[in-house]
């Protein structure tokens, strides 16, 4: 498995985790419950922005890891 395809896999899996969150902070009955989550939320839609951009860099810079 190549570089690029584990941070492919990688990126899937945080917008599996993203939408986990999102569909657990509709769900919470408390206030504070759904803050949390949402405040996990954007950390982890940072990281993703994160992973979008590297797997650019690796298509573009690194064509041995396509």
């Amino acid at each position: 498995m190549t570089v690029g395809s584990q941070v492919k896999g990688c990126y899937a899996s945080i917008k599996n985790i993203e939408a986990s969150l999102q569909t657990l902070a509709n769900k919470a009955q408390e206030t504070e419950s759904q803050q949390a989550f949402k405040e996990v939320q954007q950390i982890v839609n940072e990281v993703k922005a994160d992973l979008g951009k590297q797997i650019i860099y690796l298509s573009r810079e690194e064509p041995q890891y396509k």
